[in-house]
């Protein structure tokens, strides 16, 4: 069988993106590691939020194998998009103003606490306004985003201002505007995204940073072991009894 050139374009993009962010936002992630496990140690909770596909890395780290048991997920009612109908209504509630004011004030999120919002432009009303509540709230805001649509890109913020500008720490994930990493020159689009790949990279370097620091301060990680192995379901009994009032994924 013959190999696809454009699928391995892409695989060396996506490696090339992972390499970067890898080398350049060590510090960002190690940063959010020590937050997150601040967070677990001071008995706050954890939250992740994203809009669109950018709820993919969210969902990701949240009830997950090898994951901390006390990530929830912030949900935004049709905010996901492809759950509603038309998949264009998701776009456009990330748009609405006031809607981030609605959902944080109707969630168990507290000062101490500590909320990721992954938003790949951060330009839009949802994003920016979920981080600037959020931070006004006493919570720590970790933006994971791609700074180049800050300079790139027109705010759909009242404020003019981005993600980036109402969070704590900044991870950037070096996305190009427009999100797709190939061309070919028989088809007018480019194609290939690399968000989701690189997003979610982070988000669990975000999480073995977590993990790193707690052990460096003689704590058990609150982690979750796969229900498909020989005692995964006992382990995490275990885990939700000690942190139950932290988990609101279960209720």
């Amino acid at each position: 069988m013959g190999e696809s050139k454009l699928a391995g374009q892409f695989f060396d993009a996506a490696i090339g993106l992972l390499e970067k962010v890898r080398d350049e936002e060590a510090a960002s992630v190690a940063a959010a590691g020590t937050a997150i496990a601040e967070a677990v140690v001071s008995g706050g909770r954890l939250f992740a939020f994203g809009a669109g596909h950018s709820s993919l890395a969210a969902q990701d780290v949240v009830y997950r194998a090898g994951g901390l048991a006390l990530m929830n997920l912030l949900a935004v009612p049709g905010a996901v998009g492809v759950d509603v109908m038309p998949a264009t209504l998701g776009s456009a509630l990330e748009r609405v103003d006031g809607l981030a004011s609605a959902v944080l004030d109707s969630s168990p999120a507290r000062a101490g606490d500590v909320l990721v919002i992954i938003s790949l432009s951060g330009r839009n009303a949802l994003p920016v306004e979920m981080a600037m509540n959020a931070r006004a709230l006493g919570l720590t805001v970790i933006g994971v985003t791609s700074v180049a649509y800050a300079t790139e890109t027109r705010s759909r913020h009242a404020s003019g201002t981005y993600l980036k500008d109402h969070c704590d720490i900044v991870l950037d994930s070096k996305i190009a505007v427009g999100d797709a990493e190939l061309t070919h020159e028989a088809v007018e689009a480019p194609f290939a995204p690399a968000s989701t790949v690189v997003t979610s990279a982070l988000m669990q370097a975000m999480t073995a940073a977590a993990v790193e620091e707690l052990v460096a301060r003689g704590i058990e990680p609150p982690l979750l072991r796969s229900g498909n192995v020989d005692g995964g379901h006992e382990w995490n009994g275990r885990v939700m009894t000690e942190y139950g009032d932290r988990v609101f994924y279960r209720h």
